[in-house]
């Protein structure tokens, strides 16, 4: 490493959005220089608005914005409802279900990411990182194998060069640096769908108390979603196979009203609706919902955040949790590098093997999910089974995740990571199938062994948050692995 005073700054972060915005702001609490780059101007139109309970009572408190996320007054979400698997009636996933979430802590919120993001990006601001926006990298500036600083361009086009001891990746999946970390990125062929989405006012609620819920709904096409952003704004997007693209060409307006009125649900709820026509909300897009994985998530002085990292199906609301569980992650190991605890290469480490564990658990989550649902009649949803298949697709799955840091051996090969996880699947699906209890609608999968992995690690981020320590530590999640510190913003070694 060279001496601090030949930097400018101790990291430079790229991308201005929830995983930067984390990651900038854990770090400069703890003292350090930061400079954040982002390419556009605050407040910028994004897609994906539905957060999970850990990033808003986790996350969220640790970098010191739970007042200003309640002033905000979004529009609050105690879980999700399904048009999914055999029932024919929509049903409910409940976070008060579950102790960890009971509470206060068993509402998450709908939130419009133009809003959200402006206010995590105020408040590193408000940290001491410094922001500098219409700030677009080009390229990273290496030295004896080691990334060392950043080249951008400013909004007169005049650029500069910017030398750090870190660079972080966290400008998503279009990044311009990521490639030079090394390595490729994997595609999954189980999930490589495309998304066709737009924003309607008027549209109908869920009764109470779910009106703030998440829709998603099944149809043979594939899936829809349906999330309430306002009492009168709700964004409306159906998730199809990538065969399905010509479906999608051509007046998009068209396609995805023709696509509404396949499904039925989504039909009477969008009866007395009008589509948005100006503004940030009055185009209907189109994204490529690929499921990714970089080979390599970091290289000495620098690592990859976010979907610059990997990137998974947007069911299960997971986006803005992993992109700010990673800048957590980032965090921990960059505040131990630079503090002399421990060496990069072992901090780096364990940031990869834990950020490739979580999205390995959220991968296991959406395969059954998709695998629960019995529409054999389906194109969509036949191309999606993988219980009683050893499809092309699972193979895909076991390359995805399987990257070399991880040390997961159950992912050598696809047979040996279907067996094993067979007996989970069919407890989830049996779950989400049981006949509704008093409550009319609600599903218990707090019950099923792939829920309580997917949701270990918010809960734990939760706890920090809400106690101001780690605690109840399980151990390191990987031989020689490292566990958090007390205060959560370093790494320490595990006391036997």
């Amino acid at each position: 490493m060279q001496d601090k005073n030949d930097h400018e700054f101790d990291v430079v972060v790229v991308g201005g959005g929830p995983g930067g915005s984390t990651a900038s702001t854990l770090v400069a609490m703890q003292g350090h220089r930061v400079l954040l780059l982002e390419k556009e101007e605050f407040p910028r139109y994004q897609i994906g608005e539905s957060l999970l309970p850990s990033t808003v009572h986790g996350i969220c408190r640790l970098l010191g914005v739970s007042d200003a996320l309640e002033k905000a007054a979004f529009m609050p979400k105690r879980g999700g409802t399904f048009r999914w698997g055999s029932s024919p009636e929509p049903w409910t996933f409940s976070f008060s279900v579950s102790e960890t979430f009971s509470g206060p802590t068993s509402l998450a919120y709908q939130v419009e990411r133009m809003k959200f993001d402006q206010i995590l990006l105020d408040n590193a601001r408000d940290k001491g990182v410094e922001v500098r926006e219409k700030s677009s990298v080009v390229d990273v500036i290496e030295e004896d194998g080691r990334v060392c600083g950043v080249l951008y361009a400013d909004a007169d086009g005049v650029r500069h060069e910017v030398r750090s001891r870190f660079v972080v990746d966290a400008s998503g999946n279009k990044s311009r640096i990521q490639s030079r970390i090394g390595g490729s990125r994997h595609y999954s062929d189980f999930f490589k769908n495309i998304a066709l989405f737009g924003y309607f006012e008027g549209g109908k609620r869920l009764p109470a108390p779910n009106s703030g819920n998440i829709l998603c709904a099944a149809f043979d096409a594939g899936w829809f979603w349906y999330i309430p952003l306002t009492d009168q704004l709700t964004s409306v997007g159906v998730v199809l196979r990538r065969e399905s693209l010509d479906r999608v060409q051509g007046d998009r307006e068209k396609a995805l009203m023709g696509l509404i009125e396949e499904c039925p649900l989504i039909a009477e709820y969008l009866t007395d609706a009008r589509r948005v026509e100006s503004g940030p909300y009055g185009e209907v897009r189109v994204r490529k919902d690929y499921s990714y994985c970089q080979e390599k998530f970091w290289r000495p002085g620098m690592a990859l955040v976010g979907d610059a990292a990997c990137f998974i199906d947007p069911v299960f609301s997971s986006g803005v949790h992993l992109a700010t569980y990673s800048g957590l992650l980032a965090a921990r190991s960059i505040n131990s590098v630079l503090s002399g605890e421990f060496d990069e290469t072992k901090c780096f480490e364990e940031y990869e093997a834990r950020y490739r564990h979580e999205y390995s658990l959220f991968h296991d989550f959406l395969v059954a999910f998709y695998d629960m649902h019995r529409d054999e009649d389906s194109y969509f949803w036949s191309a999606k089974k993988v219980t009683n298949s050893s499809a092309p697709g699972l193979e895909s799955f076991v390359e995805l995740v399987g990257g070399g840091a991880s040390h997961e051996g159950a992912l050598v090969n696809a047979a040996s990571y279907a067996k094993p996880r067979e007996s989970t699947f069919r407890e989830f699906s049996e779950l989400a199938d049981q006949p509704a209890g008093e409550s009319g609608t609600d599903r218990d999968l707090f019950d099923s062994t792939l829920v309580q992995s997917v949701l270990d690690e918010g809960a734990k981020i939760q706890l920090h948050a809400a106690l101001g320590e780690v605690v109840d530590e399980e151990g390191p999640i990987r031989d020689g692995g490292l566990v958090p510190s007390a205060d959560g913003m370093h790494w320490a070694e595990f006391r036997y």
